[in-house]
């Protein structure tokens, strides 16, 4: 197949839209976590710094889905190059590892819904135990 730049350039809109929801993620893990700081000054609670650690995780997990997407995207971008300069081979190269990065990210981000999901599962178990 034929590798042309209109190929790369579809990855342009996935990867922004993608970029923007795992913003949004952490921009929410964010003020969650200084909210938990606020309530473990007041009351050093051990389920407060429990679910600060575990958030602590997740913030990590972002940040590394943040982090290969952005590479993801650059690759995408020198694909584009390379086929502009027309060395086809490399760009058929750099664009297949733009792919499996994308693919990472998206492996990370569903790693790191498993987790939000766990910890409000858990979280509804411990307000049914008090009803």
């Amino acid at each position: 197949m034929e590798l042309t730049l209109s190929i790369p350039a579809l990855l342009f809109p996935a990867i922004s839209l993608t970029m923007l929801a795992y913003n949004a993620r952490y921009l929410a893990i964010a003020a969650l976590i200084r909210s938990l700081h606020g309530k473990y000054e007041e009351n050093a609670s051990e389920t407060v710094l429990l679910q600060v650690k575990k958030l602590s995780k997740r913030l990590t997990i972002i940040k590394n889905m943040q982090a290969v997407a952005i590479v993801s995207f650059l690759l995408a971008v020198i694909t584009m190059f390379l086929i502009y300069i027309e060395l086809s081979f490399w760009a058929n190269i750099v664009f297949g590892t733009s792919l499996v990065a994308l693919m990472v990210s998206l492996i990370l981000s569903l790693i790191e819904v498993q987790l939000s999901t766990k910890a409000l599962s858990i979280q509804l178990q411990n307000i049914e135990r008090k009803n």
